[in-house]
């Protein structure tokens, strides 16, 4: 009977010492879990930020919508202005590179001739899966929220404005909840959101929240 009760009292302690190991790193894992899961969708939102300025520089505006940004990501380019010619030693080792620049265009020495850069050569590395921006990682295919329009200011300027994001009951499906809820908690007292977003609608910035 005695040997009886010293294996039970093993086997408690042995069960005691795992639950308290697992209380301490259940959140130790969903704190790395959610890093994995953050920086994959900064990543993303990154690359959205790029294909959204390289659109602006080209239509002057913003777009709300992904098949637009994408196709323009596979079939866009940009104008891109290259000197032709060489500027010679002389002149900018007596003028400076500037004002050197500025004789010999004036003078014909060099030209400036416009080339057409592809987009998707531009921002991304070869094969780049493009559809892939629209989505959320780690999720079932999940999209990105993602408005685009016009900002009246205070001083009466119109600026373009955009905003893309994902909301942590997405990125972080299928989590622990309460420690999603306690995450959300703590990021909203930080950021004043519950996700991951860059851009605005209601003022002229293209800053992610996490920056």
């Amino acid at each position: 009977m005695r040997r009886v009760i010293q294996i039970l009292f093993v086997l408690v302690i042995i069960v005691l010492g795992y639950l308290i190991v697992e209380s301490i790193m259940e959140p130790i894992r969903f704190n790395q879990e959610v890093e994995t899961r953050e920086r994959a969708t900064i990543d993303r939102l990154i690359d959205i930020r790029d294909a959204q300025k390289a659109y602006k520089d080209v239509y002057k505006k913003y777009t709300a919508s992904f098949d637009t940004l994408i196709a323009f990501v596979d079939t866009g380019s940009f104008t891109v202005v290259k000197a032709d010619g060489d500027i010679p030693e002389e002149w900018l080792d007596e003028l400076g590179f500037e004002k050197a620049r500025e004789k010999a265009l004036k003078e014909g020495v060099i030209s400036r001739v416009n080339m057409h850069v592809p987009v998707l050569d531009s921002l991304f590395n070869p094969g780049f899966a493009t559809d892939s921006l629209r989505y959320v990682p780690f999720t079932e295919g999940v999209t990105f929220e993602m408005d685009a329009g016009e900002l009246l200011t205070s001083s009466n300027l119109t600026v373009q404005v955009v905003e893309t994001f994902c909301l942590y009951d997405d990125l972080l499906n299928e989590m622990d909840r309460q420690l999603v809820v306690n995450y959300k908690d703590e990021r909203m007292k930080i950021v004043g959101f519950e996700g991951v977003k860059f851009g605005s609608m209601v003022e002229g910035t293209l800053t992610g929240n996490w920056e």
